[in-house]
């Protein structure tokens, strides 16, 4: 009962604090449905739908504005000598959408059930370090590690470590009950999603009353929905798209730098991908500088074939011109001197990815590499394409270099989509994660990006300068990457 009366008077104070508005108007925003069937609301799911989870569903920790970790749903964080406990403390006052109160066995509830390999969740790769989970009390939470990790507030931040009600795991996937700014409505994966604004929002009450979530797979039909005022929010624009925006009064584009990748997929289990030397072929074919101009109209930071975002403290500095001779000598020593016939797997679920294919395919010709491109559905592209075809298109968003790395490349993560083995590459990302000294640290994640370079199965081309087209009625919308954007600052004008 004393819980339940604090919790009230604080949220009065928060509500009073802010002084906001009624809530009022509706957000439309799209999604692209590319997990089909598999489509749900739990956060930590394959087919988890961010688009919906990310306002429904708080973390522990969040990105603040330049991306570095901040408070959310846990207030402060500190390790001890070694680093291998964390101790978090809570956020007082919270409750869940259903009414119920938000404290620590909720977060032991939530991080055991990522971390249990029986559910088998891609999520478990960025906290696997962690051991134990405990309720020091009802508002402290201590993380036992198996290793000194320096760097735990980083891999808190990831965008599916989402806090859900203790006990909630066969139900989450329909009823989306989280603490965020927004509460479900109907839940529609492939229609409309309808959610509400949660007045009871530990930050105060969202700016608008209502968010709809729209599915729709492809991304000329998002761009048409988008200019008939269907939406009111679109990731997805090219710069060829961006002159039909910048001419008009009714849109304003956002310029935002981020760490995601777009890239194609050569799965390392199956030949002749499986020789490394056809893998840096072809590699050595891309010309970097042109997919980036004639894809992205130059707005994005060239990759050499690191995950790793332009400004991570942990990126490393590489060069990778275009180099025929080379490919063509790599082939040549693999027993293909006449070259290898490539087929690329492309949707227009991301609209650059057909334009990526074409150009990439003119510079592979160079080396005897032919490319063919086999042209998809979007729906269900994630589920029945990703990871199954020896050849596919790919994209990531931003994440921390260590979850990057682990997530995309550990011989045993879920998410391993060019089936990656590296004994090496594991030992240096495992030594990484031990060691407490920060310039240490980097030379290691460093080795291991340079190492990804001669070896990976993924051409990783360049991280991308998003263009989000609004509608000029959305206002206070974060010009950040997706996962940092703070959903319930966002008003309209009616």
């Amino acid at each position: 009962m004393k819980r339940r009366l604090i919790s009230a008077c604080v949220a009065a104070l928060a509500m009073a604090g802010t002084a906001m508005a009624e809530p009022k108007g509706t957000f439309r925003q799209a999604h692209e449905t590319g997990s089909g069937a598999q489509s749900s609301l739990d956060p930590i799911a394959k087919g988890r739908v961010f688009q919906i989870t990310e306002k429904l569903m708080s973390r522990l920790v969040r990105p603040d504005m330049d991306g570095k970790p901040s408070p959310d749903l846990a207030v402060s964080w500190e390790a001890n000598e070694d680093a291998t406990e964390w101790t978090l403390m809570l956020r007082e006052g919270v409750t869940f959408h259903d009414g119920s109160d938000f404290d620590a066995a909720d977060v032991v509830y939530s991080l055991n059930r990522v971390l249990d390999p029986q559910g088998d969740s891609p999520a478990r790769s960025a906290v696997k370090m962690i051991t134990k989970v405990e309720a020091v009390d009802p508002m402290t939470v201590r993380l036992t590690l198996d290793t000194p990790f320096a760097d735990m507030p980083l891999q808190l931040m990831d965008y599916r470590l989402r806090m859900i009600p203790e006990g909630s795991g066969d139900t989450i996937a329909s009823t989306g009950i989280g603490t965020g700014p927004f509460k479900l409505e109907k839940f529609d994966a492939q229609g409309t999603t309808v959610l509400v604004a949660n007045m009871d929002y530990f930050e105060g009450p969202p700016g608008v009353a209502r968010m709809e979530i729209i599915g729709i797979p492809d991304g000329q039909a998002r761009l048409q929905a988008l200019l008939g005022g269907q939406i009111d929010m679109e990731s997805g624009i090219t710069p060829q798209q961006r002159v039909m925006f910048d001419a008009s009064d009714r849109f304003y584009i956002q310029e935002v730098p981020t760490g995601n990748w777009r890239g194609f997929v050569f799965r390392t289990d199956v030949e002749p991908f499986s020789d490394p030397r056809v893998r840096k072929a072809v590699r050595l074919t891309a010309d970097r500088e042109a997919l980036l101009a004639l894809v992205e109209g130059g707005n994005g930071t060239i990759a050499c074939d690191t995950p790793v975002g332009p400004t991570d403290q942990y990126r490393a500095e590489m060069s990778c011109p275009q180099d025929i001779e080379g490919a063509r000598a790599l082939l040549a020593e693999a027993g293909f001197a006449d070259g290898i016939d490539v087929d690329i797997h492309v949707a227009t679920l991301e609209p650059t990815w057909p334009a990526m294919a074409e150009a990439y395919q003119a510079q592979a010709a160079e080396a005897g590499i032919r490319v063919n491109i086999v042209q998809v559905p979007s729906d269900g592209f994630w589920s029945e394409v990703w990871m199954k075809k020896d050849v596919v298109v790919t994209r990531w968003n931003e994440r921390p270099a260590d979850q990057a790395l682990h997530e995309i490349y550990l011989s045993t993560a879920k998410w391993n989509e060019s089936y990656y083995k590296d004994e090496a590459f594991d030992a240096m990302l495992a030594d990484a994660r031990r060691e407490l000294d920060f310039d240490k640290r980097k030379a290691l994640y460093v080795k291991a990006q340079e190492h990804l370079q001669e070896t990976a199965g993924t051409l990783i081309p360049y991280h991308v300068t998003k263009l989000i087209g609004v509608t000029s009625r959305v206002q206070n919308l974060d010009p950040v990457e997706n996962m940092s954007i703070r959903w319930y600052k966002i008003t309209v004008a009616e």
